[in-house]
């Protein structure tokens, strides 16, 4: 089977990135890192994509003049290595509509609440705010609107009276992300995932509903 050519843009320590550069050097995810981006130059996580021989560009934003220049400059760079899977791994920039619409389809993002609650930045903060019992993560395809593309995986933590935002956002990450995305990232380079006319398609029916953490299979459990 062909592997997937996989892009992923970053803005911070990455750790989605590792766990899904681990999954694919072990054969779980049936595809090729060929470039990191990150809109931040400092960003440890360009440091450990070189270290494992991947191409990584920096693109600071505040260099380009406008939000569409930006995009421009990202999308050329996507271009040059022909990704078939772009994932946003905590990358902190909204993308535009023109952005997204060519690269539709092939766009993931995680991010960390059950979706539809929560879109936007301060996810732990505000379910706290809420007295929420239960918190998480989703993955889902990217679309114009704001963390709203058509949802595809959702992993669900409890919500500990002593928790506090560090504490919530590390079980999140710890118990849902890392496992959740490499997933999702493992059917779409087989082919099982895709976004059709804006519904997300695993394994040839619509997903009514995001699938749980029942869904993983033994080796991202």
């Amino acid at each position: 089977m062909k592997r997937a050519r996989l892009a992923v843009l970053v803005s911070g320590r990455g750790r989605n990135l590792r766990a899904l550069q681990a999954a694919c050097a072990v054969g779980h995810i049936a595809a090729d890192p060929v470039l990191v981006v990150s809109n931040d130059a400092t960003a440890p996580a360009l440091e450990f994509a070189r270290q494992c021989g991947i191409p990584a560009l920096a693109l600071e934003h505040t260099a380009y003049a406008s939000r569409p220049a930006f995009d421009a400059a990202l999308a050329t760079a996507l271009r040059a290595v022909q990704p078939d899977i772009v994932a946003l791994a905590g990358f902190m920039r909204v993308l535009g509509a023109a952005f997204v619409t060519e690269f539709e389809g092939r766009l993931l993002n995680i991010h960390p609440s059950l979706l539809p609650k929560y879109p936007g930045l301060h996810t732990h903060r505000r379910a706290l705010t809420a007295g929420d019992h239960e918190h998480g993560a989703t993955v889902h395809f990217v679309t114009a609107e704001l963390d709203g593309g058509p949802r595809i995986l959702q992993g669900v933590v409890a919500v500990k009276p002593d928790d506090d935002e560090d504490r919530l956002a590390a079980r999140v990450l710890e118990d849902v992300e890392l496992k959740i995305y490499p997933q999702v990232v493992a059917w779409m380079a087989r082919g099982e995932l895709r976004c059709l006319a804006g519904q997300a398609m695993f394994r040839g029916a619509p997903l009514a509903a995001p699938l749980g953490l029942d869904a993983l299979e033994e080796t991202f459990r």
